[in-house]
């Protein structure tokens, strides 16, 4: 087993490109489990500023197959060329795949360092994998690994202590743009996603006094009802864009706001700070133009954002160094497993043999009982030192050695090894969906329950009455 991702991030990439990957991302981790690659499973992180898919494929011989897979689900589902994917999305093996994740669950590979919202997406992008059936066991341990050490770093240094985000450093540059207080701004806020919900917060912490919502897919009352604001329907917006002094973008949308639209709504010449944190621009351009309105785009963020001290950052990244080698030794340890249970289940087709030679000798007697409790006694010792050597090995990168012996002395070949794998990653595969389907059943209950609580008691009863 092998860790592979394929990299497009703002460090690299402008956010146009890592937008156009972006386009379908959901659908992307589904698409290469179709039974014709070499993938095993596969998690997709995508956020404002970064496009990443991590897959599992089963050798180091299997990688180039792998991402090619990856590649042409990505070139299919967003419409660009396969050549324009490949040249975008920077590859990934291994530790170093490994490394890279933690760095960016940590924040230390963001566009404001040390920035508390990344983590959450990381955990997200492995729900949804999940969710989705697509995330293995190894991935999962990645993931969870990666977002352990995002906490361990923000609770050990002093890296984003001050609550630095990318929604937090637009707000400041806003701040410096139009000097009034933010209790005399009127903001207007795009999208309803996780960074509409994070400016909400940010917004009511500095005690924004009109705030309102405007969503494409008419959820702006829904996320209005739980993270406060007024909500705007199509008709209602206009008038909203005319009062503003802020608009927000978080949306990410089809819909672009113009200077048409900012004309039509018949704000006149009022000056406008329009941050625009959405991938793919909720607001056109042609703002830009405009002598009355200052844009702030998330490369403005990224070139604004404050340095971190170096002290917490050299402290960070050695808290990273330390989770990397970790996981990469218990990575290496595990590596041997599936050798270990093709010994086992080896040995004990041959124990379970002579069991039932003794059985057929000397019938269901007392004596024949204690001959069967020696015997498999004595097989856990003598698999128990095989066993630590094993994963010594193994945790020396020398798994190779481990099936090699296995293949000289005991005639188990690497098709035995590999196929015991096969069937230990179908019955964690199977756990997994068990799992995910007693959760919704879970949930269904929970939200059937909410909505019997929520009903008059007259609608509760009414179908058992007679008239």
């Amino acid at each position: 087993m092998v860790f592979l991702s394929l990299v497009a991030s703002h460090s690299d990439v402008d956010l146009e490109t890592v937008a156009r990957l972006s386009a379908g991302a959901s659908e992307v981790a589904t698409g290469v489990l179709d039974g014709t690659t070499p993938i095993n499973g596969a998690v997709v992180l995508a956020t404002c500023n970064r496009y990443e898919v991590y897959a599992e494929a089963a050798s180091e011989d299997d990688v180039e197959a792998a991402r090619s897979a990856v590649i042409a689900e990505i070139a299919e589902l967003s419409g660009l060329d396969e050549h324009t994917v490949s040249s975008a999305l920077a590859t990934k093996t291994g530790r170093d795949a490994v490394s890279h994740l933690f760095a960016v669950g940590a924040g230390l590979d963001s566009a404001v360092i040390g920035e508390r919202e990344i983590a959450g997406q990381v955990r997200r992008a492995l729900i949804e994998a999940q969710q989705h059936g697509t995330a293995t066991g190894p991935l999962v341990r990645l993931f969870q690994t990666a977002s352990r050490t995002a906490k361990d770093v923000g609770s050990s240094t002093g890296l984003g202590g001050r609550g630095l985000s990318i929604v937090s450093v637009a707000l400041d540059l806003a701040e410096d743009l139009a000097d009034d207080d933010w209790a005399d701004k009127s903001v207007v806020v795009f999208g309803t996603g996780a960074y509409a919900g994070a400016t909400m917060s940010l917004l009511q912490q500095r005690h924004a006094g009109r705030i309102a919502v405007y969503s494409h897919s008419g959820r702006a009352q829904a996320f209005a009802a739980t993270r406060g604001g007024t909500p705007l329907t199509d008709e209602t917006l206009p008038e909203a864009l005319a009062a503003a002094d802020v608009i927000i973008g978080c949306s990410g949308g089809d819909q672009r706001i113009t200077a048409e639209d900012l004309a039509e709504s018949g704000r006149g010449e009022r000056p406008l700070v329009a941050i625009d944190l959405a991938l793919t621009r909720d607001f056109d351009p042609s703002l830009e133009d405009l002598g009355n309105v200052d844009v702030i785009t998330l490369e403005s963020v990224r070139m604004a954002a404050p340095a971190e001290q170096a002290a917490a950052l050299d402290e960070a990244r050695r808290i990273v160094a330390k989770a990397v080698e970790e996981f990469d030794l218990e990575l290496r340890e595990r590596s041997a497993d599936a050798a270990i249970v093709a010994l086992r289940k080896h040995t004990h087709q041959v124990l379970e043999t002579e069991i039932e030679r003794v059985r057929a000798q000397h019938g269901c007697t007392a004596a024949a009982e204690e001959v069967e409790f020696a015997m498999r006694r004595m097989m856990r010792q003598l698999l128990h030192v095989p066993t630590v050597r094993a994963r010594e090995l193994a945790a020396e990168g020398r798994s190779d050695e481990v099936v090699n012996a296995l293949g000289a002395l005991f005639d188990i070949s690497e098709e035995q090894i590999a196929e015991t794998a096969k069937q230990r990653r179908a019955k964690k595969a199977d756990r997994t969906r068990g799992a995910a389907a007693a959760a919704e059943l879970l949930d269904e209950s929970t939200a059937a329950a909410a909505r019997r609580a929520a009903m008059p008691d007259d609608a509760i009863h009414a179908p058992h009455r007679t008239a």
